[in-house]
């Protein structure tokens, strides 16, 4: 019986191997190919495959500088005729930095409807208390010598504050009056049209002629 065992035991494992090395593939008995070859005709050209160094993978993820868009237009000011003539032989000598101008311009009065002033901050403190229980809106003022005051809103005539003014009266403002914040200011208008070559380096280099004004976009 024992050897009965063994020779069918002997003649499984040579059927096994027979069926794995695919010697029985003509009868029917085979296992399946597990090579997928069609997973290579679904390459796309994988000799255009490239290494890259450590630097190489670094500047590739980095994300790109923040710059500025060509043909962005750019402006800043005013400034005044000392200033201007400080500015414009600096855009002269730097001329990658685009097309630009100083023209003349100006910023309209500014007139604001002004409690104040009080005598002490207690004071002030307690008049901002019952404005806000009014809901009114509170603004920051401009102008340090209307200091311990407060500004129920700001507009560009004298007449549109004083109109503001009548609605305040209508809503228990009582001692508020209209007052100038600050005058008219004419001077010079920079407004600057990059191009493509403008880099952000060479718009630092106008910074110093700039009198702490900042480009911004404009409108």
């Amino acid at each position: 019986m024992l050897r009965l065992f063994v020779l069918l035991l002997v003649l499984l494992n040579g059927a096994y191997f027979a069926w794995s090395q695919g010697l029985l593939h003509s009868v029917g008995l085979a296992p399946e190919k597990q090579t997928e070859p069609e997973r290579l005709s679904k390459q796309i050209k994988p000799e255009a495959l490239q290494l890259l160094s450590p630097e190489e993978l670094k500047k590739l993820l980095a994300p790109p500088p923040v710059g500025l868009r060509a043909s962005e237009c750019l402006q800043a000011g005013l400034f005044t005729q000392v200033q201007a003539e400080v500015l414009r032989s600096t855009l002269t000598a730097n001329p990658a930095v685009g097309v630009w101008t100083l023209d003349a311009a100006s910023d309209p009065a500014r007139w604001i409807v002004y409690m104040g002033k009080y005598p002490n901050a207690d004071e002030l403190a307690k008049k901002r208390a019952q404005l806000s229980a009014l809901s009114l809106t509170i603004e920051p003022l401009l102008s340090p010598e209307l200091g311990l005051g407060l500004s129920l809103g700001h507009y560009p005539s004298q007449a549109a504050a004083t109109a503001a003014l009548e609605g305040l009266s209508k809503r228990g403002v009582r001692t508020a009056r209209v007052v100038m914040e600050r005058p008219e200011v004419r001077g010079l208008m920079l407004k600057l049209k990059t191009t493509e070559a403008t880099v952000q380096a060479q718009l630092d280099l106008l910074q110093p002629a700039l009198a702490g004004k900042a480009l911004v976009t404009c409108p």
